[in-house]
């Protein structure tokens, strides 16, 4: 017995869609959005943006204002979450502690008709599949949190939906935990082919499992694409900072040619896309890890003080202290390193920096 899903796969399309709380609570306005078959997409944002709201409106446990929800070509949007081909992992794992492993990864199959024998060869495939053979006679209670998550996991994966919903699936989990899990998921996802909506508010998280990420902000879509992109060309400083972390910096753009721009921030100059931005005042963003310090003036290169100095063992975390303000800074060098106080040498890696599209 095999779990194969990718047949079943579907799209996630939403039309217009709002969701409205009592009179004037506006939970999710207006959002139009296409999830392709087979994909991993995730809703990332702070709370209370709408991305929780958005996962429950596919599964049916929210109901649209307005608007229309399609899974493949079927219109879902009046359709209670009992007749939606959809399965959720929730944050809790909702496992019932009386019962144990395998009669929890049963639980969704006894009401899909298959038999006892069926349901039994199902349950197990399903516990083979999350790397959890041999573990079915245990309670919940006898298993690590990565493991109860992995339960869930199956229990969702059984009943082979067209569309599996992850909720901050791994937000109960340790650092360590979170990075095995989410790749575990992820090789599962693109194993079976699954068409997966996972909402998360973890960038890094989001970075590491998706194909593309949908970036909510105030009930509506700040931004959607690939993880790469929306990292490397964030439309705006929200973006930007919330994917990853940006040091924000007044620049001016002194003249484009050919969409390559060069800015100045002080005596500063830099080169780079100018995104169809023309010569004026402009918002550079600029990751800490294309910050460089120097212990050498050199020509091109603006003057900082080192105001904060951190060792974190896989590389070294510096706050800067800049004529134009005060910008984090990551270093992979931790074995020369500069001392709170001192004088260095900044400039920007060659790519990197990036002017952000006025809004």
């Amino acid at each position: 017995m095999t779990i194969a899903t990718s047949s079943k796969a579907a799209s996630v399309t939403f039309r217009n869609v709002k969701k409205v709380y009592g009179r004037d609570v506006l939970a999710v306005d207006d959002i139009s959005l296409h999830i392709e078959p087979g994909k991993l997409v995730t809703l990332l944002g702070p709370s209370g943006c709408g991305k929780t709201t958005t996962l429950r409106m596919i599964a049916g446990l929210e109901m649209a204002t307005e608007g229309q929800i399609l899974i493949g070509d079927t219109d879902v949007t009046k359709l209670p979450a009992t007749d939606r081909d959809v399965s959720m992992v929730f944050q809790s794992y909702a496992l019932f502690p009386h019962m144990n492993v395998l009669e929890n990864v049963s639980y969704g199959l006894k009401f899909s008709g298959f038999n006892k024998a069926e349901t039994r060869e199902r349950a197990l495939a399903g516990l083979d599949l999350v790397g959890l053979n041999g573990y079915g006679d245990r309670l919940p209670s006898e298993l690590s949190g990565g493991q109860q998550q992995r339960v869930a996991v199956a229990r969702a994966l059984v009943l082979e939906p067209q569309v599996l919903l992850f909720d901050e699936p791994l937000s109960n989990l340790d650092a360590k935990l979170r990075r095995q899990v989410r790749e575990e998921i992820r090789d599962i996802q693109q194993n079976l082919g699954l068409t997966v909506v996972y909402v998360t508010h973890d960038q890094e998280e989001a970075l590491a499992v998706s194909d593309r990420i949908v970036v909510m902000r105030n009930a509506q879509i700040a931004q959607e694409g690939s993880p790469r992109d929306l990292y490397e060309l964030p439309n705006d400083a929200f973006v930007a900072d919330f994917i990853g972390e940006a040091n924000l910096m007044p620049c001016s753009i002194e003249s484009v040619d050919n969409d390559v721009a060069t800015i100045s921030i002080g005596s500063y100059r830099h080169r780079l896309p100018a995104r169809g931005m023309a010569p004026g005042a402009a918002t550079l963003a600029v990751r800490p890890s294309r910050v460089e310090l120097k212990a050498d003036m050199s020509e091109n290169s603006m003057t900082a003080k080192v105001v904060k100095a951190t060792y974190v063992g896989s590389h070294m975390e510096y706050t800067v202290e800049t004529e134009s303000g005060t910008l984090f800074a990551v270093s992979g060098n931790v074995s020369s390193i500069f001392e709170a106080g001192a004088s260095v040498a900044m400039n920007f890696a060659e790519s990197g920096p990036v002017l952000l599209p006025k809004s």
